[in-house]
């Protein structure tokens, strides 16, 4: 069956979304400063660990603190 003009479409986009980020990744010295950037970039983990060429759970290792929230001021003003 011949694929449809948005299904290539898509296809087409797919690429340039793996070669942008596979560009932005080439510039970080860690997978874990890759993974981060990625997901900043709004990447979901499933496309980040083919980018990286990593399992998923990595990412989602090095990514889980990035929804961690912040530590509450102590009393004395400290983060703690």
């Amino acid at each position: 069956m011949a694929t449809s003009t948005e299904e290539q479409i898509l296809e087409r986009l797919d690429q340039i979304l793996r070669i942008l980020a596979l560009q932005l990744v080439s510039e970080k010295n860690t997978i874990t400063e890759g993974a981060r950037s990625l997901k900043f970039a709004g990447l979901d983990n499933k496309t980040i660990s083919e980018v990286l060429n990593v399992d998923v759970t990595v990412v989602r290792t090095l990514t889980s603190n990035l929804r961690a929230k912040p530590s509450k001021n102590r009393k004395d003003g400290r983060n703690e």
